[in-house]
């Protein structure tokens, strides 16, 4: 993989393969397992940490071509895929505070990636 736009989209897929284990991680949350031991070893709690290390290794992988300092923002898209996952899968309510958190973070985003 080439330059550091490959780089940072393998960074990229990396934060939505996490975003996605954290759903599957709530999901699981939500439902009764009826022990201690079938919180822990059911299927999607399972999933969602070898999810978790794939997402890792792609950071790893993308660390190898992006700057130290380009990381923490490409990671800021985390919370956008969060929150854009609770409001379609778990129907959970944008208020104003959200909105303008997300605002900010998309004006950082915007920011570092225009060089200002």
């Amino acid at each position: 993989m080439n330059g550091v736009l490959g780089f940072a989209l393998l960074n990229l897929l990396g934060v939505f393969v996490s975003a996605v284990s954290q759903v599957l991680l709530k999901k699981s949350a939500m439902e009764d397992h009826g022990s201690m031991a079938g919180e822990y070893l059911n299927p999607l709690v399972v999933i969602a940490y070898a999810l978790f290390v794939g997402a890792t290794l792609l950071s790893t992988i993308a660390y190898k071509g992006i700057p130290l300092s380009m990381g923490p923002i490409l990671d800021a898209t985390g919370y956008i895929y969060v929150t854009v996952f609770g409001v379609l899968i778990f129907h959970e309510r944008l208020d104003r505070r959200k909105l303008v958190a997300l605002a900010l973070i998309l004006v950082g985003i915007a920011v570092y990636s225009l060089g200002l």
